[in-house]
């Protein structure tokens, strides 16, 4: 009877043994393979970043622009109301720049000097878009002047008789001469100045045709609001 316990204990024993050596094969398996995914997740690289599905942000090139007399004094009626609510417009010119020479009537730069009568006083307002060394695409303006009523130069006018755009008046002012003077002076400036002009009691469109604004070879009055042909100076 002793005997059989004893065996018996034994044999418990080692059943014990077998199935402990068994769970630390187990987790000496289990912890190999752990240190086997640890130490290739150590050894990959890190993951680089592809140039090709990177955006590149670019400024778009500078692209100047050309625009017709009345469509920037537009732009600028906006500042000038923004300076005084009651400006209204005075005269309208273009200013000469090296890259246009104002043949197809339109201009990279334009300028305005508008009048309010509130303020008692005048401002020149410059739309451009070009660059040139005084001047960004924009629009700029120079300190206010004092305002005379009385001064005819400064005879404010309304919008709405701005009725001819200056590619208009060049049309007209080609039938009537500045063809011909083109013909011959390929190379030739085309200059425009709107006016009120209080003698005719019109808006006029002066356009000339030279080398120099101010000695011109031909010019030529159009009628701002009807586009009709006025007169010619040589």
């Amino acid at each position: 009877m002793m005997r059989a316990v004893f065996y018996n204990s034994s044999l418990v024993t080692k059943t014990r043994i077998r199935k402990g050596g068994m769970n630390n094969v187990r987790s000496f398996t289990l912890l190999a393979l752990l240190s086997l995914i640890l130490l290739a997740a150590c050894s990959s690289p890190a993951p680089t970043t592809s140039t090709e599905n990177k955006t590149v942000e670019t400024k778009p090139a500078y692209q100047p622009t050309y625009t017709t007399g009345r469509e920037a004094l537009q732009k600028m009626y906006i500042a000038a109301r923004s300076w005084a609510p009651d400006a209204k417009p005075y005269n309208l010119r273009l200013v000469p720049t090296k890259d246009d020479n104002g043949q197809d009537g339109k201009s990279g730069m334009w300028s305005a000097g508008f009048a309010s009568a509130a303020r008692k006083a005048v401002k020149v307002f410059t739309w451009s878009g070009v660059k040139t060394e005084d001047e960004e695409p924009g629009i700029s303006s120079k300190p206010e002047d004092t305002y005379n009523t009385a001064n005819t130069s400064t005879a404010v006018f309304d919008m709405s008789y701005l009725k001819v755009d200056s590619d208009e008046a060049l049309k007209t002012a080609t039938k009537h001469g500045g063809d011909k003077v083109l013909a011959k002076n390929k190379d030739f400036n085309v200059y425009y100045m709107v006016s009120w002009n209080p003698r005719e009691n019109k808006l006029i469109w002066r356009v000339a045709f030279g080398e120099v604004e101010n000695e011109p070879k031909l010019a030529i009055d159009v009628d701002a609001s009807t586009g009709d042909f006025m007169k010619v100076e040589k």
